[in-house]
């Protein structure tokens, strides 16, 4: 779908969550159960239209949580009237009256869209549908994108009410070892190593934060935020990580497998349970175009 928005088109934000166990992943697939597949059937309802169609801002692979998912959807005034039951809100002002009207629209958005959901889809939680400018877009306008990998460890107590979100590796876990090894791939590099790259496409990605530290419930969990991410990379680093903390690779051979930037089978990649998309940051609404149009410009490939 034309990121451009028809001159008559409203663009509404949607910000949601949803539990990924049994969806085969964001993305439309025929035949499969997906997050897409059954918001974009929803609002077909609510707004009496087709083909409604949605850009999301991090698409998850089959079985990943999100929490902090962002997607946007063009609509016309006509179908914006239908889904809150009166007349638009039209744009609002910097009051704090506008400011609230809008804050209750979202909300009424999000509740009859959920009303919808609750029937096939209960696994997906709707927070707020609000109207942004055209040039928001929920891919190429995000600055970052932030993720959770939550994992315990041979040593670790076994929890049956967290593991649909948690994963469990099998050894014990040096969980300082862990985080200097997290260390060693921050900044901007080549991440091929770690990703399952498209063609033609670049793998440089900046990784700003990579943390460890452990949940009150005696969980691992990883933060790890970057401008943006590959197929897999997620956990596939936590994988290459989990390696160093295992005993399985040092820290040592970990720097040289990145350098290498050729996939390697001396680490595994993470299953999909134990990771979800926490939040997606974007800058002001006057810097909206701007950030578009410097995603979209290809990141060549990092000097040897």
């Amino acid at each position: 779908m034309s990121t451009d928005p028809h001159p008559a088109a409203r663009r509404l934000r949607l910000d949601l969550a949803y539990d990924g166990t049994e969806f085969s992943g964001w993305a439309v697939q025929p035949g499969l159960r997906t997050v897409q597949g059954e918001l974009e059937a929803a609002l077909g309802v609510l707004l009496r239209a087709g083909d409604p169609r949605l850009t999301v801002g991090g698409r998850t692979d089959a079985g990943v949580h999100a929490r902090g998912q962002v997607a946007h959807l063009d609509v016309t005034a006509a179908q914006l009237d239908k889904w809150t039951g009166r007349v638009g809100d039209g744009t609002a002002s910097a009051s704090g009256a506008a400011r609230g009207a809008a804050d209750e629209l979202a909300a009424v958005r999000a509740r009859r869209l959920n009303g919808v959901l609750k029937r096939s889809a209960p696994d997906i939680a709707v927070h707020g549908v609000r109207e942004v400018p055209a040039e928001f877009d929920a891919r190429f306008s995000a600055l970052r994108r932030r993720y959770e990998y939550r994992l315990r460890d041979g040593a670790a107590r076994r929890d049956p009410l967290a593991a649909r979100f948690t994963a469990d590796v099998a050894h014990p876990l040096d969980l300082g070892a862990m985080q200097r090894a997290a260390d060693e791939l921050l900044g901007l590099n080549d991440f091929t190593t770690f990703c399952k790259a498209r063609e033609g496409a670049t793998a440089v990605r900046e990784l700003l934060c990579f943390e460890w530290r452990v949940t009150e419930d005696g969980a691992y969990a990883a933060r790890i935020e970057a401008d943006a991410f590959c197929h897999s990379m997620v956990r596939a680093i936590v994988g290459a990580v989990v390696a160093v903390g295992s005993g399985r690779i040092a820290q040592s051979e970990l720097v040289a497998l990145r350098d290498a930037r050729a996939r390697s089978s001396r680490f595994t990649v993470m299953p999909a349970h134990g990771l979800s998309l926490e939040e997606i940051a974007y800058p002001a609404d006057a810097d909206l175009a701007a950030r578009a149009a410097q995603t979209r410009a290809r990141r060549g490939a990092l000097d040897d």
